[in-house]
């Protein structure tokens, strides 16, 4: 496996927990416990870090093209 593979490998993972964080944001704010939560921040929070991990792999995956 190649350095490329394994950036391809570990970017979908990221994408996986970044698909499962919505999830569980959604159903707390759907839950009335979870309107003004100190979890729901810290999902947001730890979604808005993979987001922020998925384009920084996805640029290193994909080339500068110059015009």
């Amino acid at each position: 496996m190649d350095g490329r593979e394994v950036l391809r490998f570990k970017l979908e993972e990221l994408r996986r927990r970044h698909r499962s964080l919505d999830d569980a944001i959604a159903a707390l704010e759907h839950s009335v416990a979870g309107r003004d939560s100190l979890d729901l921040r810290r999902l947001k929070k730890q979604k808005l870090a993979l987001k922020d991990e998925i384009s920084r792999l996805e640029d290193e995956l994909t080339p500068d093209i110059i015009a």
